[in-house]
């Protein structure tokens, strides 16, 4: 059974829009408004286990700043995305830190240890000293998962609060910011950061390809919970139609039926009227999974779940 693609999958149903994902979410300072000093833990090298104030000591020089609220592989990946770009632009003043924020720092702190070289170098990596709710002149919310904000002169010029962070339609947004404070220039693509995991068509590598966008947003109506069964019905229609002109799409649905099929776990996906079109496309299109390749395969990405002894 594939745990990549039932990964993938997974992904696309938190991606799934609610009736409240239109509504607006706001944490921390906004657009305009001061960055206020405030002091973390350092983890790692020169800062290790000491207190430092990232917004001080880039002294009104510009600031990339990511308060993690939440642990999960699609934060941690944005966040390293983001930390990588922002090390190339150290030469233009710019500073940079990820901020944890937990009520376990113990076993946070293990934790960033346990994972420490899949941490971009150049960036700071600390801490909060006030729990989960992060330093109390910030008002962050401690419902989305991160908060990232861009600052130049002790002044916020972007602030991304992120309930459900995506590289593919957050990252390019978050660096073009960054780059805006640190003199313009060209916004490099999320493939040319990331791979062409991200971003690309690697056709000889089909563990490193990311499934079809288009096919992850059609996929994701289908499963859509609050969807009902005339909305499954067209969803999957203008799916079938996509599929039966795009081969690459048509393997990737195929092999995602039948894994999610396959896995006991085809409950979770959408509605009945969802699920009968999974049971629908894993005969038609679906393939039996190739153990030997599954073993070769594995997900670079560290989990953020992963317990710590």
């Amino acid at each position: 059974m594939s745990r990549l693609i039932l990964l993938t999958l997974s992904m696309v149903l938190w991606c799934v829009p609610s009736s409240r994902a239109e509504e607006p979410v706001f944490s921390g300072p906004q657009i305009g408004e001061k960055l206020i000093p405030f002091e973390a833990k350092g983890v790692f090298r020169d800062l290790d286990g000491k207190k430092f104030d990232l917004v001080k000591q880039a002294d009104k020089k510009p600031v990339a700043l990511i308060f993690v609220h939440a642990r999960t592989r699609p934060a941690f990946g944005l966040t390293n995305l983001t930390m990588k770009f922002a090390a190339t632009r150290a030469k233009a003043g710019l500073h940079s830190g990820v901020i944890f924020l937990t009520e376990d720092p113990t076993g946070t702190e293990s934790w960033m240890r346990l994972v420490e070289k899949h941490f971009p170098k150049g960036a700071v990596y600390g801490i909060s000293q006030d729990g989960a709710e992060g330093p109390g002149a910030y008002g962050l919310n401690r419902n989305v998962t991160l908060t990232i904000l861009v600052a130049k002169e002790g002044k916020v010029t972007a602030n991304f609060a992120l309930v459900q962070p995506s590289i593919q339609a957050d990252g390019p947004k978050i660096l073009k910011a960054i780059v805006d404070v640190t003199g313009g220039g060209k916004v490099p693509s999320i493939e040319e950061l990331a791979g062409p995991r991200y971003g690309g068509q690697d056709q000889n590598d089909s563990t490193a390809r990311q499934t079809d966008p288009k096919l992850t947003t059609l996929l994701r109506s289908v499963i859509n919970k609050q969807a009902s069964k005339e909305d499954v019905d067209k969803a999957a229609k203008e799916l079938e139609e996509y599929v039966a002109k795009n081969e690459t799409a048509r393997k990737d649905l195929g092999r995602i039926a039948t894994t999610v099929v396959d896995s006991g776990k085809l409950s979770n996906y959408g509605t009945a009227a969802a699920q009968e079109k999974l049971k629908e496309w894993r005969k038609k299109f679906g393939t039996k999974p190739d153990s030997s390749n599954e073993e070769k395969s594995s997900d670079k990405t560290p989990d953020p779940d992963k317990k710590t002894e």
